[in-house]
Protein backbone atom coordinates (compact mmCIF):
# COMPACT_ATOMS: atom_id res chain seq x y z
CA UNK A 1 0.00 0.00 0.00
CA UNK A 2 1.35 3.41 -0.95
CA UNK A 3 1.57 5.86 1.92
CA UNK A 4 1.46 9.56 1.29
CA UNK A 5 4.46 11.32 2.77
CA UNK A 6 4.40 14.72 4.34
CA UNK A 7 6.18 16.06 1.29
CA UNK A 8 3.16 15.07 -0.82
CA UNK A 9 0.81 17.29 1.18
CA UNK A 10 -0.38 20.41 -0.62
CA UNK A 11 1.44 23.58 0.41
CA UNK A 12 -0.16 25.78 3.01
CA UNK A 13 -2.60 28.28 1.56
CA UNK A 14 -3.83 26.03 -1.24
CA UNK A 15 -6.87 23.78 -1.44
CA UNK A 16 -10.43 24.48 -0.49
CA UNK A 17 -9.54 27.05 2.17
CA UNK A 18 -7.61 29.14 -0.34
CA UNK A 19 -10.44 28.86 -2.87
CA UNK A 20 -12.98 29.92 -0.25
CA UNK A 21 -10.82 32.89 0.72
CA UNK A 22 -10.35 33.94 -2.91
CA UNK A 23 -14.11 33.79 -3.46
CA UNK A 24 -14.61 35.89 -0.33
CA UNK A 25 -12.32 38.54 -1.80
CA UNK A 26 -14.31 38.58 -5.05
CA UNK A 27 -17.61 38.82 -3.21
CA UNK A 28 -16.27 41.71 -1.15
CA UNK A 29 -15.43 43.56 -4.36
CA UNK A 30 -18.92 43.03 -5.81
CA UNK A 31 -20.44 45.15 -3.03
CA UNK A 32 -20.14 48.95 -2.92
CA UNK A 33 -17.70 50.57 -2.85
CA UNK A 34 -16.55 48.67 -5.92
CA UNK A 35 -12.90 49.68 -5.46
CA UNK A 36 -11.06 48.95 -2.21
CA UNK A 37 -7.58 49.07 -0.87
CA UNK A 38 -5.66 46.21 0.71
CA UNK A 39 -6.11 47.43 4.28
CA UNK A 40 -9.87 47.89 3.89
CA UNK A 41 -10.29 44.47 2.30
CA UNK A 42 -8.25 42.72 4.97
CA UNK A 43 -10.21 44.39 7.76
CA UNK A 44 -13.56 43.60 6.19
CA UNK A 45 -12.63 39.96 5.59
CA UNK A 46 -10.94 39.46 8.97
CA UNK A 47 -7.80 38.18 7.24
CA UNK A 48 -4.20 39.29 7.50
CA UNK A 49 -2.96 41.80 4.97
CA UNK A 50 -0.31 39.31 3.83
CA UNK A 51 -2.95 36.66 3.06
CA UNK A 52 -5.22 39.07 1.21
CA UNK A 53 -2.26 40.45 -0.75
CA UNK A 54 -1.30 36.94 -1.94
CA UNK A 55 -4.87 36.24 -2.97
CA UNK A 56 -5.16 39.56 -4.79
CA UNK A 57 -1.88 38.97 -6.59
CA UNK A 58 -3.03 35.59 -7.89
CA UNK A 59 -6.44 36.94 -8.88
CA UNK A 60 -4.79 39.87 -10.65
CA UNK A 61 -2.50 37.59 -12.65
CA UNK A 62 -5.56 35.64 -13.84
CA UNK A 63 -7.52 38.79 -14.69
CA UNK A 64 -10.15 38.35 -12.00
CA UNK A 65 -9.20 41.62 -10.29
CA UNK A 66 -7.58 44.79 -11.59
CA UNK A 67 -5.27 47.01 -9.55
CA UNK A 68 -5.10 50.79 -9.84
CA UNK A 69 -1.36 51.47 -9.34
CA UNK A 70 -1.85 55.14 -8.46
CA UNK A 71 -4.56 54.76 -5.84
CA UNK A 72 -3.48 51.24 -4.81
CA UNK A 73 -7.04 49.97 -5.01
CA UNK A 74 -8.55 46.82 -6.48
CA UNK A 75 -11.72 46.15 -8.47
CA UNK A 76 -13.22 43.17 -10.31
CA UNK A 77 -11.43 42.35 -13.55
CA UNK A 78 -12.26 41.46 -17.17
CA UNK A 79 -12.03 37.69 -16.73
CA UNK A 80 -15.23 37.81 -14.67
CA UNK A 81 -17.01 39.63 -17.49
CA UNK A 82 -16.04 36.88 -19.92
CA UNK A 83 -17.10 34.16 -17.50
CA UNK A 84 -20.39 35.92 -16.85
CA UNK A 85 -21.10 36.06 -20.57
CA UNK A 86 -20.41 32.36 -20.94
CA UNK A 87 -22.59 31.53 -17.94
CA UNK A 88 -25.45 33.62 -19.27
CA UNK A 89 -25.29 31.92 -22.68
CA UNK A 90 -25.21 28.51 -21.02
CA UNK A 91 -28.13 29.26 -18.68
CA UNK A 92 -31.03 29.67 -21.08
CA UNK A 93 -34.53 29.97 -19.73
CA UNK A 94 -35.53 26.43 -20.68
CA UNK A 95 -32.30 24.90 -19.37
CA UNK A 96 -32.69 26.69 -16.04
CA UNK A 97 -36.37 25.84 -15.71
CA UNK A 98 -36.44 22.16 -16.73
CA UNK A 99 -35.20 20.57 -13.47
CA UNK A 100 -37.33 22.99 -11.46
CA UNK A 101 -40.42 21.97 -13.44
CA UNK A 102 -39.59 18.32 -12.85
CA UNK A 103 -39.35 18.83 -9.09
CA UNK A 104 -42.52 20.90 -9.01
CA UNK A 105 -44.49 18.29 -10.95
CA UNK A 106 -43.14 15.50 -8.74
CA UNK A 107 -43.95 17.35 -5.51
CA UNK A 108 -47.42 18.55 -6.52
CA UNK A 109 -48.48 15.62 -8.69
CA UNK A 110 -49.83 18.14 -11.21
CA UNK A 111 -48.57 19.16 -14.62
CA UNK A 112 -46.02 22.00 -14.48
CA UNK A 113 -45.44 24.38 -17.37
CA UNK A 114 -43.13 27.19 -18.42
CA UNK A 115 -44.85 29.83 -20.52
CA UNK A 116 -44.11 33.21 -22.05
CA UNK A 117 -46.17 36.01 -23.54
CA UNK A 118 -46.67 36.26 -27.29
CA UNK A 119 -48.86 39.27 -27.97
CA UNK A 120 -52.11 38.64 -26.11
CA UNK A 121 -51.49 34.90 -25.90
CA UNK A 122 -49.29 32.67 -23.77
CA UNK A 123 -46.95 30.20 -25.44
CA UNK A 124 -45.97 26.95 -23.71
CA UNK A 125 -42.17 26.66 -23.81
CA UNK A 126 -41.87 23.48 -21.73
CA UNK A 127 -44.03 21.16 -19.65
CA UNK A 128 -43.68 18.20 -17.30
CA UNK A 129 -46.65 15.89 -16.78
CA UNK A 130 -47.89 15.18 -13.28
CA UNK A 131 -48.17 11.72 -11.78
CA UNK A 132 -51.96 11.52 -11.76
CA UNK A 133 -53.70 9.50 -14.46
CA UNK A 134 -56.31 12.21 -14.79
CA UNK A 135 -54.12 15.15 -15.64
CA UNK A 136 -53.79 17.97 -18.11
CA UNK A 137 -51.79 17.27 -21.25
CA UNK A 138 -50.52 20.57 -22.66
CA UNK A 139 -48.15 20.45 -25.58
CA UNK A 140 -45.05 22.54 -26.10
CA UNK A 141 -45.87 25.28 -28.61
CA UNK A 142 -49.55 25.48 -27.64
CA UNK A 143 -50.98 28.99 -27.35
CA UNK A 144 -53.87 30.16 -25.16
CA UNK A 145 -55.52 33.58 -24.72
CA UNK A 146 -53.53 35.21 -21.93
CA UNK A 147 -56.51 36.68 -20.08
CA UNK A 148 -57.91 33.18 -19.42
CA UNK A 149 -54.77 31.61 -17.91
CA UNK A 150 -52.86 32.00 -14.66
CA UNK A 151 -49.54 32.48 -16.47
CA UNK A 152 -51.13 34.94 -18.85
CA UNK A 153 -52.48 37.04 -16.01
CA UNK A 154 -49.05 37.05 -14.37
CA UNK A 155 -47.42 38.20 -17.61
CA UNK A 156 -50.11 40.74 -18.45
CA UNK A 157 -49.79 42.18 -14.94
CA UNK A 158 -46.05 42.66 -15.48
CA UNK A 159 -46.61 44.11 -18.94
CA UNK A 160 -49.15 46.57 -17.60
CA UNK A 161 -46.57 47.80 -15.10
CA UNK A 162 -44.39 48.69 -18.05
CA UNK A 163 -47.23 50.62 -19.63
CA UNK A 164 -47.53 48.31 -22.63
CA UNK A 165 -50.77 46.48 -21.93
CA UNK A 166 -53.56 47.52 -24.23
CA UNK A 167 -55.80 44.83 -22.72
CA UNK A 168 -56.02 46.34 -19.26
CA UNK A 169 -54.07 49.60 -19.06
CA UNK A 170 -56.94 51.87 -20.02
CA UNK A 171 -59.96 49.66 -20.59
CA UNK A 172 -62.50 52.45 -20.98
CA UNK A 173 -66.26 52.11 -21.01
CA UNK A 174 -66.36 51.25 -24.72
CA UNK A 175 -63.61 48.60 -24.65
CA UNK A 176 -64.78 45.43 -26.42
CA UNK A 177 -65.33 42.32 -24.30
CA UNK A 178 -62.63 39.66 -24.17
CA UNK A 179 -63.28 36.19 -25.62
CA UNK A 180 -65.07 33.75 -23.32
CA UNK A 181 -63.55 30.27 -23.18
CA UNK A 182 -65.19 28.82 -20.07
CA UNK A 183 -67.89 29.68 -17.53
CA UNK A 184 -65.67 31.91 -15.40
CA UNK A 185 -63.52 33.58 -18.05
CA UNK A 186 -63.03 37.28 -17.28
CA UNK A 187 -64.46 39.06 -20.31
CA UNK A 188 -64.83 42.65 -19.07
CA UNK A 189 -61.53 44.59 -19.49
CA UNK A 190 -62.16 46.68 -16.37
CA UNK A 191 -62.61 43.48 -14.34
CA UNK A 192 -59.38 42.10 -15.76
CA UNK A 193 -57.56 45.30 -14.81
CA UNK A 194 -58.69 44.84 -11.20
CA UNK A 195 -57.63 41.18 -11.29
CA UNK A 196 -54.16 42.11 -12.58
CA UNK A 197 -53.74 44.62 -9.77
CA UNK A 198 -54.48 41.82 -7.31
CA UNK A 199 -51.98 39.55 -9.07
CA UNK A 200 -49.26 42.16 -8.66
CA UNK A 201 -50.14 42.58 -4.99
CA UNK A 202 -49.96 38.90 -4.03
CA UNK A 203 -47.26 37.76 -6.48
CA UNK A 204 -49.19 34.96 -8.19
CA UNK A 205 -52.34 34.37 -10.24
CA UNK A 206 -55.12 31.80 -10.08
CA UNK A 207 -57.36 30.85 -13.00
CA UNK A 208 -60.41 28.88 -11.83
CA UNK A 209 -62.39 27.42 -14.74
CA UNK A 210 -61.40 30.38 -16.90
CA UNK A 211 -59.67 28.43 -19.65
CA UNK A 212 -61.90 25.36 -19.62
CA UNK A 213 -64.57 23.93 -17.31
CA UNK A 214 -63.20 22.07 -14.30
CA UNK A 215 -59.59 23.24 -14.80
CA UNK A 216 -57.63 25.29 -12.24
CA UNK A 217 -54.09 26.68 -12.61
CA UNK A 218 -51.73 28.74 -10.46
CA UNK A 219 -48.93 30.83 -12.00
CA UNK A 220 -46.00 32.92 -10.77
CA UNK A 221 -43.49 35.18 -12.56
CA UNK A 222 -39.91 34.39 -13.63
CA UNK A 223 -37.56 37.39 -13.67
CA UNK A 224 -34.26 37.82 -15.53
CA UNK A 225 -31.05 39.61 -14.56
CA UNK A 226 -32.46 43.00 -15.58
CA UNK A 227 -35.43 42.57 -13.25
CA UNK A 228 -37.84 42.04 -16.15
CA UNK A 229 -40.56 39.36 -16.02
CA UNK A 230 -39.74 37.08 -18.97
CA UNK A 231 -41.87 34.00 -18.30
CA UNK A 232 -44.19 32.34 -15.83
CA UNK A 233 -44.35 28.92 -14.22
CA UNK A 234 -47.63 27.20 -13.40
CA UNK A 235 -49.20 24.02 -12.10
CA UNK A 236 -52.65 23.02 -13.27
CA UNK A 237 -55.17 20.25 -12.76
CA UNK A 238 -58.82 19.41 -12.15
CA UNK A 239 -60.81 21.47 -9.67
CA UNK A 240 -61.54 18.30 -7.67
CA UNK A 241 -57.87 18.27 -6.59
CA UNK A 242 -57.10 21.98 -6.77
CA UNK A 243 -59.93 23.20 -4.57
CA UNK A 244 -59.71 26.32 -2.40
CA UNK A 245 -57.99 24.43 0.41
CA UNK A 246 -55.07 23.50 -1.83
CA UNK A 247 -54.54 26.85 -3.55
CA UNK A 248 -52.35 28.55 -0.95
CA UNK A 249 -49.87 25.64 -0.47
CA UNK A 250 -49.56 25.19 -4.24
CA UNK A 251 -49.17 28.93 -4.76
CA UNK A 252 -46.23 28.91 -2.34
CA UNK A 253 -44.64 26.00 -4.20
CA UNK A 254 -45.13 27.68 -7.58
CA UNK A 255 -43.73 30.99 -6.33
CA UNK A 256 -40.70 29.21 -4.86
CA UNK A 257 -40.11 27.38 -8.15
CA UNK A 258 -40.35 30.60 -10.17
CA UNK A 259 -37.98 32.33 -7.74
CA UNK A 260 -35.47 29.50 -8.11
CA UNK A 261 -35.45 29.85 -11.90
CA UNK A 262 -35.18 33.63 -11.53
CA UNK A 263 -32.10 33.25 -9.31
CA UNK A 264 -30.45 31.04 -11.93
CA UNK A 265 -31.11 33.74 -14.53
CA UNK A 266 -29.35 36.28 -12.29
CA UNK A 267 -32.43 38.11 -11.06
CA UNK A 268 -31.95 40.63 -8.24
CA UNK A 269 -32.60 39.13 -4.77
CA UNK A 270 -35.83 41.09 -4.40
CA UNK A 271 -36.90 40.48 -8.02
Amino acid sequence: MNRRSKTDAPPRGTGTQAVARALAVLRALERPPLERGLTELAAGLAMSKATVFRLLRTLELEGFVTRDPERQTYRLGPSLIRLGGVARRATTLQVAARPVLERLAAASGETATLETLAGDEVLILDEVRGRYLVSTAPEIGTRWPAHATSTGKVLLAARETGGASRTADQPGADAPPLPRLAPRTITVPADLARELAEVRRRGYAVAREELEPGFVAIGAPVTDASGRVVAAISVGGPIARLDDGHIEPLATAVRDAAAEVSRQLGAPPDG
